[in-house]
């Protein structure tokens, strides 16, 4: 990891920029698979399930031997830790739930809102080098309590054209049927579109690589909504002279081996603890099964040593993290002060992990900055709110001249008249 010690403010653009690829390429290819699958269906997916994913494939869905095989396959460890998990993930969720008032706003007219769930989603699970088994829970749980009607599942399969057990276990207990055996580009063109197997959905959930990303923004021009720009795994920690530095190098780890596109940033205002933790990254780095992909990510990382607690806020402000670790001794205090991130963990003993898999939160976040200008999914990210209004003899007495005055002045005399006749009717 390069260490940057007290930068100028007009250096932390440069700093905090994120690992990018070649965009012209990327939009090519995935125009290019994305026509393809909204010309031929099933046909171009199971393609280029061939080309990317190695794999001949005669049918998409997962059959329900297929969905009985993998529950065999999973030991009971990790299906008491999955439940365990998805308690969580519903106990928090579900006290999300929307209670709409009617409020009467004037005499005679009275204004609310209803939830009503998005009838069908879809859900998109990585694969790749790891089976994101987790991230089904984070999807479906909400999924369900909000009352989708259809939710369709694609993730990537093996080479033997095998889904991980472990994402069917996962499935089954958040209550998903529908899976199809898709990933990247493909998955998301067969959802956007609707293939003979897979059906058409109204959003799109899920994170992935740069190309499943911009696969999402592409569909989501015209043909379907999507949760948001999710893309590369990153985590920003930040840490004092009183933190600990095995925990600092573990949580910097632990997103570093997600991808060699992932980014990891260390802030501190301690210059004593910065050879400290680098000399634990590299000790647990050399025990990771991973550790060609977590030491590839760390070449895009960075620790930066900053002046005072103030200016640490004010750069963690603006990187705006995925997930951000305050480590240090007055957590509390510089909570406060966040205003850009995805999800924040508090104090030594709150891993990113536990975000990740089982504290209740849910761990599909903006990354790349978008945190910004969005948030998680949580239940609200299944639901639409229409909203209702109702107005009596009484209530265009109240608004109605304030109507036609408005509307005359926009020079829309089609809109006045709505409201003339009705006061006129009086």
């Amino acid at each position: 990891m390069k260490v940057i010690e007290y930068p100028e403010r007009e250096e932390w653009k440069n700093i905090l920029t994120r690992p990018a690829m070649d965009v012209e390429k990327l939009r090519n290819t995935v125009s290019t698979v994305l026509n393809k699958i909204r010309t031929e269906g099933d046909a171009a997916v199971k393609e280029y399930e061939l080309a990317f994913d190695k794999v001949l494939l005669n049918t998409l869905a997962v059959s329900k031997e297929e969905m009985q095989e993998a529950e065999m396959l999973v030991d009971e460890k990790l299906k008491s830790a999955i439940e365990l998990a998805h308690e969580n993930i519903s106990c928090f969720h579900a006290a999300q739930r929307f209670e709409g008032k009617q409020i009467e706003v004037q005499p005679g007219v009275t204004c609310w809102q209803k939830a009503v769930a998005i009838e069908k989603v879809g859900l998109y699970i990585p694969g790749g080098t790891a089976p994101l088994f987790s991230t089904v829970l984070m999807l479906a749980t909400p999924a369900k309590i909000a009352g989708c009607k259809e939710i369709v599942l694609c993730t990537p399969p093996n080479k033997e054209g095998k889904v991980n057990p472990a994402i069917l276990m996962a499935a089954k207990v958040a209550g998903v049927s529908k899976i199809f055996k898709a990933g990247g580009v493909q998955a998301i063109g067969a959802m956007a579109y609707g293939t003979e197997s897979v059906p058409k959905v109204y959003k799109i959930f899920g994170p992935g690589n740069q190309y499943v990303v911009a696969a999402k923004q592409a569909v989501s021009l015209k043909d379907v909504a999507i949760d948001m720009p999710a893309g590369p795994s990153e985590v920003e920690v930040l840490a004092d002279a009183k933190s600990n530095p095995v925990f600092v190098a573990a949580d910097l780890l632990s997103q570093a081996e997600h991808g060699i596109d992932s980014q990891v940033l260390l802030l501190t205002t301690s210059k004593e603890i910065i050879p400290m933790v680098q000399d634990e990254v590299e000790k647990q780095l050399n025990l990771l099964p991973r550790k060609e992909i977590a030491a590839k990510s760390l070449e895009n990382s960075k620790i930066v040593l900053l002046r005072d607690e103030k200016e640490m806020m004010e750069m963690s402000n603006e990187y705006a993290p995925e997930h951000l670790i305050i480590s240090t001794e007055n957590y509390m205090e510089l909570a406060d002060k966040v205003v850009n991130a995805g999800s924040v963990f508090l104090g030594r003993f709150s891993c990113e992990s536990a975000g990740d898999y089982a504290s209740g939160t849910n761990h599909t976040l903006p990354t790349n900055g978008y945190a910004k200008a969005y948030s998680g999914v949580s239940l609200d990210s299944f639901i639409r709110k229409i909203t209702f209004q109702c107005l009596t003899e009484e209530g265009i007495r109240k608004i109605g001249p304030a109507v036609e005055t408005m509307a005359a002045n926009e020079q829309l005399d089609a809109h006045k008249n709505a409201m003339t006749v009705r006061l006129n009717s009086l």
